[in-house]
Formats: C-alpha cells, sequence, structure tokens
C-alpha cells in the first residue's frame, strides 16, 4: 500500500515557521518510508482566506526544497462532497440538526462559567421531533449540524510520537459542529473537523503528523472516521515551537514568516536544518550541520521529542554561517551579487567577485551582511579617529611613501598575493621598516582603520579595481 503524507495549510496569512516546520517533518518521513508528500489548501475561510497566501506558501515550500508530488488540491472545490458525508451521517442518525440561537449559546457559557463549568454545549436539540424542527424552521431559525458525541466513550489512539493517547468523550466540548448555519433544510458550509476526514479519506492519506495543538481535534475526527467507515491513518502529533519564555512562537516575537527570515539573510539550506532539530533529537547524527537528504535517511519520528522546542537565534545564526562558510564561492557570490545589485554595486569583473566573496565569507552570518563586509571595497571608507592617529606617525607616512613609490616606479596597477608579499618584504628589507608598520599603514589608507580582512587579499582587489594607488594617495599631504 502506498505511504501518503500532508501537509494542509490555511491560506489565511504567510507561511509561518510552525507550518514550515510541519511540512518539513512530513517531507522528510515520506522521503524515509519512501512515500509521497502531498499539498492541500484549506481555503474554505472565505472570509481570511486569499490567493496570495497560497502562493506564499507554495512559494515557502518551493524556497526550502519541500517539493510535493502531486497537484496541490483546494479544499473549497471539494464543499459538495463535504456536504454529502453531513448529510449522510444525518441519515444515519449520527448527526442532527440544532437550532440553538448565538443569545442561547451565550446565555449557556455565562451560566457554566457562573459555576466554574468549561465552556460546554449541552446537545439540547439532539432529540427533536420532526414536528419541533418545523416549527423551529418556520420561525425562521437557522441551524448547524451536530454530530453526536457519546460522553462515556473513550478514544484512544496509537500515536507515533506520544504513544497512546485516551481522550474523553465528555472532554470534547459537546456534540461536533459539522457545519455552518443554514437556512431551512440547507446544509451550510462545512467546517475544519468534518472536511479533514473526508478529504484525507479522498486523497488516501495514511499518515497524519501536525502540532500538537490538533490532539482534541484528533479525538472528534477518529470518531468522524469510524463513523463514515473510513480507514484511520496513523498520526502523529509534533511539539510546539515556543519563544525563550517557553511561550509558543508568535507574530509578537517578530520573526515568525519564511519570507522574514529569507529577507533577513537565512539561507533555505540553513533554516531547513535548523528546523529539522526544532524538536527532533536523532540518536544517530554525528553532526548538527546536514542536508535534508542525509537527514531523512536517519529520521524517524520515535525521536521527536514530546516537550515544545525553545527556538534560538543564537543556534539558527550559528548553523546559518556554516552553510555560508561552506559553500563554494562561485555560488556564493552569484547569491551575493543581488544584495551589491540593489546597492548599486558593480564588481569589475566576476572573477574579482568570486576573490571577495571567497575573503569575507568566514565573517558573514547572514547573507546581508556581505553589504557591510563589501562596503569598503566598492565606496571610499573614511579615515577613523585611530587611523588618523596612527598616520601622525612619521613612520606610518614614510611606509606609505614607498609602497606609492613602488607601485608607480613598477606600474604595479594590478598585482596579485604573491607580488604584494613581495613589495612588504623588499621596502621592510631595504628601508628597516617593521613589517607590521606598513601593514598597518597599508590598512588604514585601504579601510580607514586598523581592522578588517586579511590585507593582502584585499590589496589584491584593490589593485585589480584600481582603486589601491588613490586610497594611499589619500593619506599623504
Amino acid at each position: 500500500m502506498e505511504k501518503r503524507l500532508r501537509l494542509a495549510p490555511s491560506p489565511t496569512g504567510l507561511f509561518h515557521i510552525g507550518t514550515a516546520r510541519t511540512a518539513l517533518f512530513n517531507w522528510l518521513y515520506a522521503q524515509k518510508i519512501q512515500g509521497k508528500f502531498l499539498i492541500r489548501i484549506e481555503d474554505t475561510d472565505f472570509l481570511r482566506s486569499k490567493s496570495e497566501y497560497t502562493k506564499n506558501i507554495l512559494e515557502g515550500l518551493t524556497w526550502l526544497g519541500l517539493n510535493w508530488d502531486e497537484e496541490p488540491v483546494k479544499q473549497s472545490d471539494r464543499i459538495l462532497t463535504h456536504k454529502k458525508f453531513i448529510k449522510k451521517l444525518l441519515e444515519s442518525g449520527a448527526a442532527y440538526r440544532c437550532f440553538t440561537t448565538e443569545d442561547e449559546i451565550s446565555e449557556l457559557r455565562e451560566e457554566q462559567k457562573k459555576k466554574g463549568l468549561p465552556p460546554k454545549h449541552d446537545n439540547r436539540h439532539r432529540n427533536l421531533s420532526k414536528d419541533e424542527i418545523e416549527k423551529f424552521i418556520s420561525q425562521g431559525r437557522t441551524s448547524v449540524i451536530r454530530f453526536k458525541i457519546d460522553e462515556k466513550e473513550q478514544i484512544k489512539w496509537l500515536d507515533q510520537v506520544r504513544g497512546e493517547i485516551t481522550w474523553q468523550g465528555k472532554d470534547l466540548g459537546g456534540d461536533l459542529v459539522l457545519s455552518r448555519r443554514a437556512i431551512g433544510y440547507e446544509i451550510g458550509e462545512p467546517l475544519y473537523n468534518l472536511a479533514v476526514v473526508v478529504d484525507d479519506n479522498f486523497m488516501k492519506i495514511t499518515h497524519v503528523i501536525r502540532g500538537e495543538d490538533h490532539i482534541s481535534n484528533t479525538a472528534k475526527q477518529i470518531l468522524l472516521y469510524q463513523a463514515l467507515d473510513f480507514k484511520l491513518p496513523t498520526f502523529s502529533h509534533t511539539p510546539l515551537i515556543l519563544n525563550s519564555e517557553g511561550k509558543k512562537l508568535s507574530k509578537r516575537d517578530c520573526v515568525t514568516s519564511i519570507d522574514e527570515f529569507r529577507d533577513m539573510g537565512y539561507l533555505p539550506e540553513a533554516l531547513a536544518n535548523y528546523m529539522a532539530f526544532l524538536g527532533w533529537s536523532p540518536k544517530s547524527a554525528e553532526s548538527e550541520i546536514l542536508s535534508l537528504d542525509e537527514i531523512s535517511k536517519i529520521f524517524d519520528l520515535s525521536d521527536i521529542n514530546k516537550a515544545g522546542a525553545k527556538f534560538s537565534w543564537e543556534k539558527l545564526n550559528w548553523i546559518n554561517s556554516q552553510y555560508i562558510k561552506n559553500m563554494e564561492s562561485v555560488k556564493l557570490s552569484e547569491i551575493i551579487k543581488e544584495y551589491w545589485d540593489n546597492m548599486s554595486w558593480e564588481p569589475p569583473s566576476q572573477e574579482w567577485a568570486i576573490k571577495l566573496t571567497n575573503l569575507i565569507k568566514d565573517s558573514m552570518t547572514l547573507l546581508k551582511d556581505a553589504i557591510d563586509q563589501s562596503k569598503p571595497f566598492f565606496l571610499l571608507p573614511s579615515i577613523h579617529e585611530e587611523g588618523k592617529d596612527f598616520l601622525k606617525n612619521e613612520v606610518s607616512k614614510l611606509s606609505l611613501k614607498l609602497i606609492l613609490n613602488y607601485l608607480i616606479k613598477q606600474d604595479a596597477l594590478k598585482l596579485n598575493k604573491e607580488k604584494a608579499k613581495e613589495i612588504i618584504n623588499d621596502i621592510s628589507k631595504n628601508h628597516n621598516i617593521k613589517k607590521a608598520i606598513l601593514m598597518k599603514s597599508l590598512r588604514v589608507a585601504f579601510f580607514g582603520s586598523l581592522s578588517g580582512p586579511d590585507l593582502i587579499q584585499s590589496w589584491e582587489l584593490f589593485s585589480e579595481s584600481k582603486s589601491d594607488i588613490s586610497r594611499i594617495k589619500r593619506c599623504l599631504p
């Protein structure tokens, strides 16, 4: 039997990191068991669902490398089928019309609140006669469809993450609403729990992996599976992603959408790698830097933790820096070029761009760090106070004059690292000036300060962009 897993996001907002991690766990497990990873867009909340959010979700999945195996399914295309199964439950007596008004429900909740009871419907219309139903309809009352839940029933399932889970029928909040209000004998728009069960059966889903906030829904859905004589999938409920305070990660924590992580300069491979370890603790991993293919080979649902997973910026940043550091400079330069283009910075050549990338990548944590790290190579930096103080030393000025004379005399407008070292060595030896003085003087000329990236590699780049001589001249009277 083919194993089939799905991600079922609602397009009511931008692609959230919690949804992304759920997608990742589904994708990894599908790879591990040689199953299929499918997408269902649950867009039946017509007021909040937007096509741009659907596009955002699919683009986010693609960016992360989580490709799906079949054309995405839209839940809204199957509303008539959902209603057909609601009608079937009505006809079998497993469901009924409930005419309780919103005011009556508010009164009931207020009464329960005064008594310190949890909110729960009292199922008052479960056994209405045909005459009573006709009377309510004639009064113009609208009705929802409710599914009968036996309060004495125990719902049990073996969860692949949490082991055996038991839920009491009396704790499910009363009979389950299957559809929104409708007039007369119409059936209103189907609601989440019914639609999910019908669609998972239609898509032949064999494994459902989702967040622990769905555990109570699973108990309700199992009863619907049984009432509709559908085959139960295997359920797994993963821990929530928590903030530093141990609360569910939310928009209040500033960054939650995949778009925001991408805009901040995180690589998709790094973010996916990090998300995999959010709540998953593999027994066999020798490294925390693993590709999706490597992770899928050792991924096991039994290694997922039950406790919530705390989000750590420090850990994510470290992983991202490792991916940047280990990426081929040719590929990384192509990515970084987008940042340079946004700043209207034009490298003199592709080879120069690759050399600069290779020089700065070890100092980068985020892709956008390329802007600050590259800036001195495109724009002339001002000389800081520490640089000015250093150049007040006559030996420092002499160092720059000697280097400048050497460059002009040798016509070395473009030099390599070996030639740059030769110049430093020759001047140091012939004029008895310490190499440290020569190099610090050059550093001030190039970067305006006494700190910066590797000086010899930088000099090669400045030489190729024909800016080394002008930078030295500005420091001399």
